[in-house]
């Protein structure tokens, strides 16, 4: 349903902050009067996942805890879920890589930004007393390296700020918009490409090959005199071409069998991203190199 990124200083109050949001959201849903789909509000720390604060000090250490809290996340969007994730995410490529992992969910998102001055975290981490202390030379680091979230920016709206000295969140403009926000559809880059089947580039090399030849023998016996003609591939597979009022040569005929196969070979290797099932039997591809034909062949 919807996916909350808690971002700020650390020991700049988030913990506190994702607590009180998440027990306005379960009194919500909860509620008699909410009719939707949601049924669980979500929690994911660092603490849930057992990610320890040394962690942060230095980035070989780092990477591996970001990619754990990723996964994580990853795993628990759902349409019937709030999702709030507690974690410094200090790094707008990291909130960026959430939000498109939330987008692929169809899921909303929102941003709650927990604002506190650095002194005041030094003293927070100071006087922590549940053994998740920052040392002083991560903390100072943390500071330095802080990405402040952006209202401008797509992955950090919108987005909620709330001071150290706010006493209550904006929860009902949080709950409007993780309700009757706008879901975005996955992007190109999160989908997953539709891979082809193994024998997809010999399909592609064999069917375009016995085109050419039997466009050439159909010349050859002075059946063609332009217009459309049928042919019999290898193994009865029908395909049709409309050629010119001319002879056209074998050279012609292998240039754009090259170009053809050139533009569908990265496809077949790589993946596309096509929305629906990708065809690559032997009929579908006679059927886009006749067309291909048709629209490239000179007809003078």
């Amino acid at each position: 349903m919807a996916f909350v990124t808690i971002s700020g200083y650390p020991s700049s109050g988030k913990s506190r902050r994702a607590l009180e949001l998440a027990q306005f959201l379960s009194e919500k849903i909860t509620s008699p009067s909410y009719e939707g789909s949601c049924s669980t509000v979500e929690v994911i720390s660092d603490d849930s996942l057992g990610i320890e604060r040394s962690a942060y000090d230095e980035s070989r250490s780092e990477k591996p805890a970001r990619g754990t809290l990723l996964t994580a996340v990853q795993r628990a969007l759902a349409l019937n879920k709030i999702i709030i994730l507690d974690s410094l995410n200090y790094h707008k490529g990291f909130r960026y890589q959430l939000y498109c992992a939330a987008r692929e969910s169809k899921v909303r998102v929102c941003t709650l930004y927990a604002v506190a001055t650095p002194d005041l975290c030094r003293e927070w981490n100071s006087s922590r007393q549940d053994g998740h202390r920052y040392t002083p030379e991560t903390l100072e680091n943390l500071f330095m390296r802080y990405e402040e979230p952006s209202s401008m920016v797509r992955w950090d709206s919108p987005l909620f700020t709330v001071a150290w000295s706010d006493e209550s969140l904006p929860n009902d403009s949080i709950w409007e918009a993780i309700t009757k926000g706008n879901i975005k559809p996955p992007n190109s880059g999160t989908l997953n490409v539709a891979k082809a089947p193994s024998n997809a580039l010999h399909t592609l090399e064999q069917t375009t090959t016995a085109m050419v030849s039997s466009i050439m023998a159909e010349q050859a016996a002075g059946q063609s005199m332009g217009g459309p003609i049928s042919l019999t591939l290898n193994g009865g597979t029908k395909a049709a071409v409309c050629l010119p009022a001319r002879n056209i040569t074998l050279s012609e005929l292998q240039r754009l069998k090259r170009q053809f196969v050139t533009i569908h070979r990265k496809a077949i290797t790589l993946g596309t991203t096509e929305k629906g099932s990708v065809d690559w039997g032997e009929e579908s591809i006679a059927k886009k190199f006749g067309t291909y034909i048709e629209e490239h062949v000179k007809s003078e």
